[in-house]
């Protein structure tokens, strides 16, 4: 049989075998064959030349917020921004305070009908009547991964109109998510009431930048949290997930708990291997939470990329304006955005200066968040019968970062101005190629919504 699509003379990643030269075949939205470059196939009717480029499966960005910017079109530009960096797939963070019935199903069709990428949402939990429909969100809306913040307590997530919670809400939440295989709960860790005290005595003391946020948030705040909710886990069987961990401390914890409790799954973000609370940055552009911290910990996340601890990478992107983040880095906005340097900073930081495997890569944006987040069957690897999702890549192509290029509602990045050495080139979903070059050319709405099966 022919090929709606054959991508030829590219170095492909593949799945326990790492580069392969190759020739893909790709019909009905799918890959159907994997060939040896140049072989006879009968009728193609397109050819897509590779020469000279990696092909990596198509990336997942499984950590970015929408709601924050100006919807619903942000459904439209965020998405792009996405297929700009490579990205065939996006797992974005739902919060509301209210029943997920009343508006999941009300929002989706805004989503279907600009999005350039495939997506899928992780719900986040913060009132009893969560508790009440988790089983629903599983059964009809294919939601397998819950957010759960552990610092929201009391006020403390009100600027997201969360209510707040505690740990006897957290432990029925896990003990729901503990029923389903396939269920996983990313849990926020931070503990807040510390967090509070040393606020309130560094503002008292006139503080400000950096520094001051990150002695406000030490990393003990993160990897303490972090440690009561793999106890917790392990009690009660559920699969959690820890995102944007950004310190050493955390690191070791997770490496000593789960020789006895393996189902714990770490997510860092890019800024934290690149950005430190030394950065040259101005100090509430550079506003995160967790906040940037040392050098120390940033080659702890290299080290742990290497090792296998950190599994995913995810961009934690917020698309605000600038303007939000031009004050004192108390009432700064918290966030920037990132899905789109995801893989330029990976390939130029990452494969360039330090030696990290393209395969290494492949998994932290595609097999292992397509594994833990239940999408595995269809996403993340170039194998027959997956989606057509690729993204060819030119190791050589080094690009000054211009926000403007890569057309986030936000207007402007971490990265402005920085050279990065390693870029997409062609992001294809599903067959369809929606970004080519630098530019868009798939239209909104190709993107689909995931509904994530479960056993």
């Amino acid at each position: 049989m022919g090929f709606d699509i054959r991508v030829s003379g590219g170095t492909a990643i593949l799945p326990d075998r790492g580069e392969v030269r190759c020739d893909i075949g790709i019909r009905d939205g799918r890959i159907c064959a994997i060939l040896p470059p140049g072989e006879e196939a009968s009728d193609t009717s397109e050819t897509i030349d590779a020469t000279g480029k990696i092909v990596f499966p198509g990336l997942i960005d499984a950590h970015l917020h929408f709601g924050f910017a100006e919807k619903p079109g942000e459904y439209a530009s965020e998405t792009a921004s996405a297929a700009i960096g490579g990205m065939a797939t996006i797992l974005s963070y739902f919060l509301n305070n209210e029943p997920y019935s009343d508006v999941f199903k009300a929002e989706l069709p805004d989503v279907e009908e600009r999005a350039h990428v495939d997506f899928g949402f992780h719900f986040s939990t913060a009132k009893e009547v969560h508790l009440e429909e988790f089983e629903r969100c599983v059964n009809e809306y294919g939601v397998t991964s819950f957010k759960y913040f552990m610092n929201f307590r009391g006020d403390a997530g009100r600027y997201l109109g969360l209510d707040g919670t505690d740990d006897g809400y957290m432990y029925d939440l896990l003990k729901k998510a503990a029923r389903f295989p396939e269920a996983v709960v990313v849990m926020h860790t931070e503990n807040i009431e510390l967090v509070n005290r040393f606020t309130q005595r560094a503002m008292a003391e006139g503080k400000d930048g950096l520094h001051a946020l990150a002695e406000v948030k030490p990393d003990f705040t993160e990897s303490e949290n972090l440690m009561r909710a793999m106890v917790f886990a392990e009690h009660l069987g559920a699969r959690i997930y820890i995102p944007h961990l950004s310190c050493r401390s955390g690191l070791n914890e997770v490496r000593a708990y789960r020789r006895r409790y393996p189902h714990v799954y770490v997510e860092t973000c890019p800024h934290y291997l690149t950005h430190t609370m030394d950065s040259d940055l101005p100090a509430s552009v550079g506003k995160a939470n967790p906040p940037l911290r040392t050098q120390d910990d940033m080659e702890a996340l290299w080290e742990a990329i290497g090792d296998g601890t950190v599994d995913v990478i995810g961009s934690d992107h917020v698309p605000r304006k600038k303007q939000t983040k031009m004050t004192n880095i108390w009432k700064s906005s918290q966030g920037f955005p990132g899905t789109a340097t995801i893989l330029p900073v990976l390939l130029s930081e990452g494969y360039h200066k330090r030696g990290m495997p393209l395969a290494r890569i492949a998994e932290l944006c595609g097999s292992r968040p397509a594994d833990i987040f239940n999408i595995g069957a269809r996403k993340g690897r170039l194998v027959v019968g997956a989606d057509a999702d690729l993204t060819i890549v030119d190791l050589d192509l080094e690009r000054e970062v211009r926000n403007e290029e890569l057309l986030s509602y936000s207007d402007y990045t971490p990265y402005d101005g920085w050279n990065l050495k390693g870029w997409p080139v062609l992001t294809m979903s599903r067959g369809t190629t929606v970004m080519r070059d630098g530019k868009i050319v798939g239209l909104p709405g190709h993107g689909i919504y995931l509904s994530r099966p479960y056993s």
